[in-house]
C-alpha cells in the first residue's frame, strides 16, 4: 500500500478521545465516583451538560474548596461543555495561601505547574530541593508555593457559549527543534483522518489505515509508560521521549511491549486491530509535547 496521506471520513466516538486525554493527563486516584470507567479523583475530566463544580466535588468525594483552588482560573458560574478541569486526588492539598501539595502527572514540568498556579518555576524548584526538574516522576508529591509572578494562572476554561469552543491548535514553534524527520509509525498506511478539530470543535487525533498484520513502531527512542487496555480504544501504548514528548498508539489488537521497557526508534509496539465500525485496520496515533496535543505531521517525515 503506497504511503499517500489523504483526508478520510472515519470518526470514532468522542468518548474515545475523552478517555485518551484522561489517560495522558491524569493518574487514577484511589477514591471518587466513576466517569467513563475511570475515577474522578486525581483525573482531568471534561465538563458535560448539567455539570457543576459542587456536584463534581460531591461525586469525587473531595472538598469543593480544594476543587476550586486546583482550578484557579475556572469560573463556577460559567462552566462550558467540553471544558477540562482537574479533580485533585485524596493525597493532594490546597491550604489557603499555600503551599499546595500537588501530585505530578504525565507531561508535567516545573514551568507548567508554576504557570497553572500563578507562581514561578524557580520558586517551585526551591520548594523541592531534593527533586531535580529533570527527575520529576508521575505520582510524586511536590510542594507548590503560591505567588511570585504577576501573571495570574490560566486554565483551559473558556466562557460558556451555546456550542463547544473550537479546539486551539498548539503553536508548532513550541515543539523542540530536534523533533523533526521522525518516521511514521507504520510502513504502509494512508491517513484516514487528519489531526484537527471536527465540525463540533472537538480535537481529533490522527487515524492511519493499514493492512492486516501491520505493526506499529516507535517513532523515536523512549520509555514505555503505559501498555494496556482501555475502553473504546482497545489496547494502547504510550511512549515518553526526551524533551517531554509523548507518542500514543491506540486501537491495537496485540501488545508487543510492556510498561517500563526502553524502546528504540523502529521497535514494534503493537499489532494493529480490525474495527467493525470502519471495516479497516486502523491505528489511532497521537503526539504530545508537555501533555499538549500537537500535529504529528509537524514531526514526522
Amino acid at each position: 500500500m503506497a504511503q499517500r496521506p489523504v483526508a478520510g471520513q472515519g470518526r470514532r466516538p468522542r468518548l474515545a478521545l475523552i478517555l485518551l486525554l484522561a489517560l495522558l493527563a491524569g493518574c487514577a486516584g484511589p477514591q471518587g465516583a466513576m466517569r467513563g470507567g475511570a475515577p474522578l479523583a486525581g483525573n482531568w475530566i471534561t465538563i458535560q451538560r448539567g455539570d457543576t463544580l459542587g456536584e463534581i466535588a460531591r461525586r469525587a468525594e473531595v472538598p469543593l474548596i480544594r476543587l476550586r483552588r486546583f482550578n484557579p482560573g475556572v469560573d463556577p458560574r460559567r462552566l462550558a461543555v467540553g471544558q477540562r478541569i482537574l479533580v485533585p486526588s485524596g493525597r493532594e492539598r490546597a491550604p489557603s495561601g499555600g503551599p499546595y501539595r500537588y501530585q505530578v502527572r504525565p507531561g508535567d514540568t516545573y514551568t507548567a505547574i508554576a504557570r497553572r498556579f500563578g507562581t514561578g518555576p524557580g520558586r517551585v524548584a526551591a520548594a523541592n530541593p531534593d527533586i531535580a526538574a529533570t527527575d520529576l516522576k508521575v505520582g510524586q508529591l511536590i510542594q507548590v508555593p503560591l505567588g511570585g509572578t504577576r501573571q495570574a494562572a490560566r486554565s483551559t476554561s473558556k466562557p460558556a457559549t451555546s456550542r463547544p469552543a473550537r479546539a486551539r491548535l498548539p503553536d508548532p514553534g513550541e515543539v523542540p527543534r530536534q523533533a523533526s524527520g521522525w518516521p511514521w509509525p507504520l510502513d504502509d498506511y494512508r491517513v484516514a483522518r487528519r489531526y484537527g478539530p471536527d465540525a463540533r470543535g472537538t480535537l481529533q487525533p490522527m487515524l492511519l489505515a493499514t493492512d492486516e498484520g501491520a505493526r506499529a513502531k516507535a517513532v523515536a527512542d523512549g520509555e514505555v509508560r503505559f501498555a494496556g487496555g482501555m475502553r473504546q480504544l482497545g489496547r494502547v501504548v504510550i511512549v515518553h521521549h526526551p524533551d517531554n514528548l509523548q507518542s500514543v498508539y491506540a486501537l491495537c489488537e496485540t501488545l508487543l511491549v510492556e510498561s517500563g521497557k526502553d524502546v528504540s526508534r523502529g521497535t514494534p509496539l503493537c499489532e494493529v486491530g480490525h474495527h467493525a465500525a470502519s471495516g479497516r485496520h486502523d491505528l489511532l496515533f497521537d503526539m504530545r509535547h508537555g501533555g499538549k496535543p500537537i500535529d504529528p505531521a509537524t514531526i514526522l517525515r
